[in-house]
């Protein structure tokens, strides 16, 4: 083998587009895009296919030097949007008595809704599980196919403990012809109703994900690629698709999450706000402690058990058209150029803009009838965008996708300008921040949600639009704003650099080190059979106090690597990567500790207190050895000591900056790193519980190992 390359496919609304790397540098080798075949009888399938066959061909690819080959796909949200589902047979069981009409409440869901107004058909069967028998079951699911179902769901009181019933049902299910969803192989969480439904959308979805990962991954193999074909979740990492066709709720929102993933390859920072900028819509969400947020996600109303990134979507962004009426801007968007069928003006030539006129349009039926376009002598029609304002404001530049014709842009605007009264500039101003005035009340939000540090957090645009919105809105918020190299094919790369990734979650209240320890067990298990190397694992642990939930995340490369990434950052570059990051002088800046893959550097700032008292905290960051921002923060406290000493420090730590009022404690978070590892200890309620987390994750260590501990006040 020569080269090893990974290969990632997004699936875009509009284009399909891949990208080579290479797996030692991470250089990109080529992309390519084709446009997605919604259109197509075998669907986005065969856009993914076309992709990847073109990359190979026109960037000298030999299919046995593919090492990794994953795609995201819109599979999943576009069959439930457009309500292209399964009908549903629920066959559900409980124990008796008071519980058991409990249970044939909880999983008689009737029709899920979908949001556009169609819905998941779903039919329940129940079984007193003291009458549970291959014959009972039988007669049940033969009721389901005379009412319709074409997929069955297996879901019962307690399976998450006891799972008999799923798998009875799942056996006489397959031995029926169905293809069967058991409930507690898609969530171990409690919460009977939650769970059902959780199950009932995963299965509705089940044949259409079947049908496109059979063809898809038939044609990966015919091409001699020898790597399997991996799936993009929504939470941030791939899974097989011997996985996806158990669980392809999996992948709902996978699209977002891959231009995260790819924005962070790119992102010197661990605290921000990201934006996937498209044409019509911008996707806006959280980057915290160097990672996506994530949270249950809902369908139309309805809250289910997968975990994905906590996205807003709403309906501005680059291409959004420009609405007004008796001399007043009205809005921007929610209608873009493509809907209207009209072009962008930055994107003509100067000569094209032939004595421009100012008329108005409606899109679509039924839309209001002021959206602005402008018609030129020459025939020639186009409409104003928010991408056409940035371009007269200068905001755009070569190496952005949305960097257009300034003198074109200007041309066109001239009429709307006129009308507004307004310079030209005026009017591409006025224009920007009506359409940021919906994106930063959103932004606002987010910051005060996960108690983001204004002063450390940066916006991160992404996508294809990422120009024409996050320069403007990064000056009028004051925020510091980065759009990432390769921002218009980021979702591919993130796919390509995304790790395996599984979580598993248990309602345990008062967790104690062995349940920690036990559930970190098997999340790590869980990402082995994902397909992840065991020795490239590393776990996150989360407990919520407020829902008794522990979770814990196990995340691992597909191979162990073999390069050296570490000749990557030295000291000194680290340091550079910090100042800059802090807007400091390297002078003002001292290296805090490290380990032999992390640099923790820190700036010393004097806090004020109650009575005029201060206090020494640090401005600090934690740089890993290929040059990343993994933590930041402006208020912390910091200690450099070894294994052997950790447990007793930590609990003074701990003490020390626990916040009292009253009755209530908050916990303070804590970091420690740890070779090239950070082990967080957020969210716990007692000194024992972080114990545990700590005791489960240093667990084999040597005592002599260099840690460093970092510990940030949480305010009331």
């Amino acid at each position: 083998m020569g080269r090893k390359i990974r290969m990632g496919i997004d699936v875009g609304g509009t284009h399909t587009k891949a990208v080579a790397i290479d797996n030692d540098t991470y250089d990109i080798i080529g992309k390519v895009q084709v446009h997605t075949t919604h259109d197509d009888k075998a669907g986005v399938a065969k856009g993914v296919v076309e992709c990847f066959q073109k990359c190979l061909k026109d960037n000298d690819i030999s299919p046995e030097d593919v090492i990794f080959i994953a795609h995201s796909t819109t599979q999943a949200t576009n069959a439930l949007l457009e309500g292209d589902v399964a009908k549903v047979g629920i066959v559900a069981g409980g124990e008796t008595g008071f519980t058991n009409l409990l249970a044939k409440k909880q999983t008689t869901i009737g029709h899920i809704p979908l949001v556009t107004g169609r819905y998941i058909e779903t039919y329940t069967e129940f079984i007193d599980k003291k009458n549970l028998n291959k014959e009972e079951v039988r007669k049940r699911i033969k009721a389901l196919r005379h009412k319709g179902a074409e997929i069955i769901v297996g879901s019962e009181v307690y399976g998450v403990d006891d799972n008999k019933l799923e798998t009875m049902v799942a056996e006489v299910a397959e031995e029926e012809g169905f293809e069967v969803t058991q409930a507690s192989e898609i969530s171990k969480l409690y919460g009977l109703a939650t769970r059902t439904r959780t199950a009932a959308v995963n299965a509705s979805i089940l044949p259409k994900m079947l049908e496109t990962a059979n063809s898809t991954e038939e044609s990966v193999k015919a091409t001699g690629i020898k790597a399997p074909l991996m799936i993009m979740r929504g939470d941030g990492g791939v899974m097989s698709c011997d996985e996806m066709r158990k669980r392809p709720i999996l992948s709902m929102m996978s699209g977002p999450t891959a231009s995260v993933v790819g924005a962070l390859m790119y992102l010197r920072a661990s605290v921000g706000i990201y934006f996937e900028v498209g044409g019509t819509s911008t996707n806006i969400g959280v980057i915290k402690n160097g990672r996506p947020t994530i949270k249950h996600s809902e369908l139309a109303g309805h809250r289910t058990y997968v975990n994905a990134l906590d996205v807003r979507v709403l309906g501005v962004a680059g291409g959004s058209m420009v609405r007004a009426n008796n001399h007043n801007l009205v809005d921007v968007g929610p209608r873009s150029a493509h809907i209207a069928g009209l072009a962008y003006s930055a994107f003509a030539k100067p000569e094209d803009i032939v004595d421009p006129e100012l008329y108005f349009v409606e899109p679509k039926a039924g839309d209001p009838s002021d959206y602005v376009a402008i018609k030129c002598s020459n025939g020639k029609r186009y409409t104003i965008t928010n991408t056409c304002a940035a371009n007269v404001l200068g905001l755009t530049s070569p190496e952005f996708y949305a960097y257009g014709n300034q003198e074109a842009a200007r041309k066109a605007m001239k009429p709307l300008a006129d009308f507004l009264n307004l310079t030209v500039e005026e009017c591409a101003t006025q224009i920007l921040r009506k359409a940021c005035a919906k994106l930063i009340p959103v932004v606002k939000e987010l910051i005060e949600e996960y108690k983001l540090d204004e002063e450390q957090a940066v916006l991160v645009g992404c996508g294809g639009g990422a120009a024409s919105l996050i320069p403007f809105m990064g000056k009028e918020m004051g925020i510091k704003y980065k759009i990432p190299q390769y921002a218009d094919v980021i979702s591919s790369i993130g796919v390509a650099m995304a790790m395996v990734r599984d979580s598993v979650e248990r309602v345990i209240p008062n967790p104690s080190e062995s349940d920690i320890a036990a559930v970190r067990k098997e999340a790590i298990e869980s990402a082995i059979k994902l397909g992840a190397d065991p020795n490239s694992i590393e776990t996150i642990v989360e407990i919520d106090n407020q829902t008794q939930r522990v979770s814990v995340t196990a995340i691992g490369s597909t191979e162990v690597k073999t390069t050296d990434m570490r000749l990557a950052c030295d000291e000194q570059k680290a340091k550079e990567i910090a100042a800059q990051s802090m807007g400091a002088e390297m002078n003002d800046i001292k290296l805090a500790g490290k380990t032999d893959s992390m640099f923790v550097f820190a700036k010393e700032r004097m806090v004020k207190k109650m009575f005029h008292k201060t206090e020494l905290t640090y401005n600090l960051r934690v740089i890993d050895s290929k040059g990343f921002v993994k933590l930041q923060f402006g208020n912390a406290s910091i200690n450099v000591l070894d294994v052997g000493t950790l447990e007793n420090k930590f609990k003074k730590v701990f003490d020390k900056l626990s916040t009292y009022k009253g009755d209530v404690v908050i916990c303070p978070d804590l970091f420690i790193v740890v070779g090239g590892r950070i082990i967080e200890v957020v969210g716990v309620n007692n000194l024992e519980q972080a114990k545990g987390i700590i005791n489960a994750e240093l667990a084999g260590i040597p005592s002599s190992d260099p840690v460093i501990l970092i510990g940030v006040r949480q305010n009331i």
